[in-house]
C-alpha cells in the first residue's frame, strides 16, 4: 500500500500578552498535520483496519514528531494529537490511525514522556475545526499545562482524506493561576498518586 500525503503544515503560536498583561516569557503552542488518503475510502466497511494501521502508523508519527522537534528541540512540555476524518469516510479510520501505538510511541519515546497522549478525534468536510488537547508529557496532574490547539484548514480534509495531527507547548498556559489537582486532592483529602481523583 502507498501511503498518499497530499500535504504537511506547521503551526507555530507564540504569545507575548494574554489578559493585558505581557509574559515574562512567551510561550509557543506548536501544531504539525498531514493531510493523507484514507487508506480505507471506497471500500466499504472494513472489518480488520490492523494492516493498514501498522504500515501508515509509524510512518506518519515519525514524520509528525520530527516536524514538531525541529521547533521544540528539548523544550516540548505539553502533547497531544487529534485527526478529522473526511466525509466520505468513518471516525473509527481516524482513531484507529491515532490511538494506535505505532503512531502515538514514535511521540512518545521520542519525548519520553509518562503521561498518555491526549486526544480528540472527529469526522467533518472541509475547514472542519481540529482541536488538539495539550497536556504535561510527564504529569497528568499539572493543571498549568492543559491547554487547545484550534486550527482549521480550508479545503481539508476531502471527503477521501483524513487530517492527522500532533500538537505541542513551550511553557504552560499564559498567566497560570488555578492551582493543580494535586492542591485539590489535598485540601480534599484524596490520594494523592491519583490526579485523577477518581
Amino acid at each position: 500500500m502507498t501511503i498518499n500525503i497530499r500535504r504537511t503544515i506547521l503551526n507555530i503560536q507564540t504569545t507575548q500578552e494574554e489578559g493585558g498583561k505581557p509574559l515574562e516569557t512567551p510561550t509557543k503552542l506548536i501544531s504539525a498535520l498531514a493531510i493523507i488518503r484514507n487508506p480505507w475510502f471506497g471500500r466499504g466497511f472494513v472489518e480488520d483496519l490492523s494492516p493498514e494501521v501498522r504500515e501508515t502508523g509509524p510512518v506518519i508519527g515519525k514524520l509528525l514528531t520530527e516536524m514538531i522537534l525541529d521547533v521544540t528541540g528539548v523544550k516540548l512540555e505539553g502533547y497531544g494529537k487529534a485527526s478529522v476524518v473526511g466525509m466520505g469516510g468513518e471516525l473509527e479510520h481516524g482513531q484507529a490511525l491515532t490511538h494506535t501505538l505505532w503512531f502515538g510511541n514514535q511521540y512518545r519515546e521520542a519525548v519520553n514522556a509518562k503521561s498518555y497522549l491526549v486526544f480528540s478525534n472527529t469526522r467533518g468536510g472541509a475547514g472542519t475545526s481540529l482541536v488538539i488537547p495539550l497536556m504535561d508529557k510527564d504529569d497528568g496532574g499539572r493543571r498549568s499545562h492543559y491547554q487547545t490547539i484550534h486550527l482549521s484548514i480550508p479545503d481539508a480534509p476531502a471527503e477521501d482524506e483524513i487530517v492527522i495531527a500532533l500538537g505541542a507547548s513551550i511553557g504552560g498556559h499564559p498567566h497560570h493561576r488555578i492551582g493543580d489537582r494535586y492542591t485539590d486532592l489535598k485540601e480534599m483529602g484524596h490520594d494523592l498518586d491519583n490526579p485523577a481523583g477518581v
